[in-house]
């Protein structure tokens, strides 16, 4: 099965925003030796962006405003809404808007909502408010590629700088378990036997892989992000 059957110009655009956005924010600053003893250190500013990928970056209270970020968890957010973007049902938009805070530090963000259009209407594809499958699915894309992915009580999401990958870290596990009950209706999952119930899903999905494996895990993250999109059913 094709996962991600979309018109190529908007699959083009999307990963174009992604790239562009990887080659416009890496870089180092070198800081200038005072004699020839002291050694060069490297570091990485932070960069003022407004968007990410294709999406405008709104505050909470809807200004909008130039925001900074350590370059590399920038690209990393830009590849993520990319993929986000590519999973989601064909009527929908690029993302619009993507409502949240980033922390001072700019290695982390608090995702509110992200926006799309359909029949020129702005719509949520997802909303902290709503705790509903796109919300889960949302949580699904977003520990794909984020390590550090924490559901807030007034369900925010927090997501930290690092690379993709399954830690066996308690909140990547809480939210398998949460997946397979919620997305997959698999009411028995447990925080034990979470990889066995995540397991079922990939088979169902004609995908089978050891959940907690590196491809593993991506393979859950992005079939659960799918089917709580309403992208696929795997029935």
């Amino acid at each position: 099965m094709n996962d991600n059957p979309y018109p190529l110009s908007r699959r083009r655009l999307l990963a174009g925003a992604a790239a562009a956005s990887a080659v416009t924010v890496t870089g180092v600053a070198v800081a200038p030796t005072a004699t020839a003893a002291t050694p060069v250190r490297a570091t990485t500013p932070l960069v003022a962006r407004d968007r990410i990928a294709t999406a405008a970056l709104r505050a909470p209270d809807g200004t909008a405003a130039a925001v900074r970020f350590q370059a590399d968890f920038h690209a990393r957010l830009a590849a993520w809404l990319a993929f986000w973007s590519a999973n989601s049902p064909r009527a929908w938009s690029a993302p619009v808007h993507v409502v949240g805070r980033v922390a001072p530090a700019g290695d982390a963000l608090t995702l509110h909502a992200i926006r799309y259009r359909r029949d020129d209407e702005l719509r949520a594809g997802f909303a902290a408010g709503r705790r509903d499958a796109s919300h889960a699915a949302t949580l699904a894309s977003l520990h794909h590629h984020f390590p550090s992915v924490r559901v807030l009580p007034d369900g925010t999401v927090r997501v930290g700088d690092g690379p993709a990958g399954f830690t066996g870290a308690p909140g990547q596990v809480a939210f398998a378990v949460a997946a397979c009950r919620e997305l997959w209706g698999d009411d028995d999952a447990t925080a034990a036997r979470w990889a066995e119930h995540a397991g079922r899903a990939l088979a169902r999905a004609g995908q089978p892989a050891h959940a907690a494996s590196h491809a593993g895990w991506a393979a859950f993250t992005r079939i659960s992000l799918r089917r709580g999109l309403g992208t696929e059913s795997y029935e």
